[in-house]
C-alpha cells in the first residue's frame, strides 16, 4: 500500500467534506434571502411590478460631467451572490471528492469500492456531479439546499463513523464483478437520490399551494396593501415550479433506474460467482429488489393517465426511502452475506 497516497486521499475527501458544508451554508443563505419585491420599497425606487421594469427618477440637478459617462452595471442581490459562490464551492468539492477516490485507488492498488467509507465516497461525488449537470440544464440553483443536505449527511457519516484505513478486501471483493457491479449501483444510486428530493419537494410545493388555495391566511397571501403582481415573503418564491421539479425527478430516474437495474442484475452475476447462487433473498438482495420495484412503478405510473403527480411523486419518494433504508440500516445493523461492508 502507498501511505503517501493514502494521506493524500484522507485529505482531499477532508477538503470535499468542508467545502460541501460551506455549499450547503451558501445555498440555505440565499435561499433565505429570496422573496418577492417589497412594496413600499418598489413604490420609492419607482419599480414597475407589473412589467417587471424600473424607472430611474433623478431628483436632484443634472451633473454636466455625468453626461456621456457610462455607469457601471449594479451588483447582483447579495444574496444572488451566495448562490454563485454556492455553485463555485460545489465544483471545487466535487473536484477534491473525485481526487480522494483516485488517491485512494492507487494506495490500495484496486477500485476504492469495498468498504462503505469508499462506497459512500463515490456516491457523494457521483450525487454532486449529478447535481450540477442538473443545474446547468434547469438553473434551478434553489434546489441545492435539498440536495446538498443528504449529501453532507452522507459525508460527515463517512468520514466519522464509516471511516476504515486504506488496506485489502476480504476474498469475495477480488472479482472483476467489482468493477461493474459496485460502480454502476453506487453511480445508480446517485442519481436517484436526486430524483427522490425533487419529488420530495413537488409534494411539498403541491402540499403550500393547496393551502394557499384552500386558505385566506395563507404563506403565498398577497399584502392588502400591495399592488398588484406584489407577493408577500412565501414559500413558494424559493422552490422551483412543479412542473420543473417533476421533470427533474422523471429525467433523473430515466437515467438511474435503467442503471440501477443494470446493477442489480450484475450483482446476481457476481452472487453466482461467489456464492453459487444467482438469488438467495439475503436483506440486502431483498431491500435492493424493494427499491427496484418502487421506481419501476413510478416510472410507470408517471407514463400512466390518472397516476402522474403526487401519486407517482410519492412512489418515487419511497423509493428513495428504500434505498437510504438499504444504504445504511441493512448495512450497518442487519447481518447477511453484505455484512463485509466495514461496520460488522
Amino acid at each position: 500500500m502507498n501511505q503517501t497516497w493514502a494521506e493524500i486521499s484522507d485529505l482531499a475527501f477532508e477538503a470535499a467534506l468542508a467545502a460541501y458544508v460551506v455549499a450547503l451554508v451558501c445555498y440555505a443563505i440565499e435561499l433565505a434571502s429570496r422573496r418577492a419585491v417589497n412594496p413600499a420599497e418598489a413604490v420609492a425606487a419607482g419599480h414597475d411590478v407589473a412589467a417587471g421594469t424600473t424607472t430611474l427618477v433623478r431628483t436632484g440637478p443634472i451633473d454636466p460631467g455625468a453626461i456621456g459617462r457610462v455607469d457601471r452595471a449594479p451588483l447582483a442581490p447579495w444574496g444572488v451572490r451566495f448562490g454563485r459562490a454556492a455553485v463555485v464551492v460545489t465544483v471545487v468539492g466535487a473536484a477534491a471528492n473525485v481526487l480522494s477516490i483516485v488517491a485512494r485507488g492507487l494506495a490500495v492498488g484496486r477500485l476504492p469500492l469495498a468498504n462503505m467509507y469508499e462506497f459512500v465516497s463515490v456516491i457523494c461525488a457521483a450525487a454532486t456531479i449529478t447535481w450540477l449537470i442538473v443545474l446547468a440544464r434547469t438553473g434551478a440553483r434553489t434546489l441545492g439546499v435539498f440536495v446538498m443536505t443528504p449529501v453532507v449527511v452522507l459525508a460527515v457519516v463517512a468520514g466519522t463513523k464509516l471511516y476504515v484505513p486504506a488496506g485489502p478486501v476480504v476474498p469475495a471483493l477480488n472479482s472483476y464483478w467489482k468493477w461493474i457491479h459496485v460502480t454502476t449501483v453506487a453511480i445508480s444510486s446517485s442519481i436517484l437520490l436526486v430524483s427522490g428530493a425533487a419529488s420530495a419537494l413537488y409534494l411539498l410545493r403541491g402540499r403550500i399551494e393547496q393551502t394557499r388555495s384552500g386558505s385566506a391566511d395563507s404563506v403565498d397571501q398577497r399584502s392588502p396593501a400591495a399592488p398588484a403582481g406584489v407577493r408577500s415573503r412565501s414559500v413558494l418564491s424559493v422552490l422551483p415550479s412543479m412542473v420543473t421539479l417533476d421533470r427533474i425527478a422523471y429525467r433523473t430516474a430515466i437515467v438511474g433506474f435503467p442503471l440501477f437495474t443494470f446493477a442489480v442484475i450484475a450483482g446476481a452475476m457476481w452472487a453466482e460467482v461467489a456464492w453459487g447462487r444467482y438469488w438467495g433473498w439475503d436483506p440486502k438482495e431483498t431491500c435492493s429488489f424493494i427499491t427496484w420495484v418502487f421506481f419501476a412503478a413510478y416510472l410507470h405510473a408517471r407514463s400512466t393517465a390518472g397516476w402522474r403527480g403526487r401519486r407517482a411523486a410519492w412512489i418515487c419518494v419511497l423509493g428513495w426511502v428504500s434505498m437510504i433504508f438499504n444504504l445504511f440500516f441493512i448495512n450497518m445493523v442487519v447481518s447477511g452475506l453484505h455484512s463485509y461492508a466495514g461496520l460488522n
